[in-house]
């Protein structure tokens, strides 16, 4: 899933980050409170605010949990053994997913 946000943003709303992910507020809401790896800042009303870090780390929950079909504690199992392979490896992936997007965009072109 490729997610589209602002690059010169440094924080992001929950609203923002939900439907960049296409899914509702609550589930963000309850990934925050369930996993360690995310500390959005919280502004003077209270509400979440995420950074660009935030939301590559939503990536990878988000990977995890919806594309792999990782249960929560398995997802938070794997984040906790082997958080910087799982990172890079996430990192790898979405590159290339990104080059093929262009790649397909290109040939369609021709």
């Amino acid at each position: 899933m490729h997610i589209e946000l602002s690059k010169d943003k440094r924080y992001f709303s929950i609203g923002e980050v939900a439907k960049a992910f296409a899914v509702n507020a609550s589930l963000i809401r309850f990934w925050d409170s369930e996993f360690d790896i995310l500390k959005p800042k919280k502004n003077a009303k209270g509400n979440r605010m995420f950074t660009p870090e935030d939301v590559k780390n939503l990536q990878l929950i988000y990977h995890l949990v919806k594309e792999r079909g990782f249960t929560l504690e398995g997802a938070k199992t794997h984040l906790k053994q082997g958080q910087k392979k799982t990172l890079d490896t996430f990192e790898i992936i979405r590159k290339l997913e990104s080059i093929k997007s262009q790649l397909t965009a290109i040939k369609s072109e021709l």
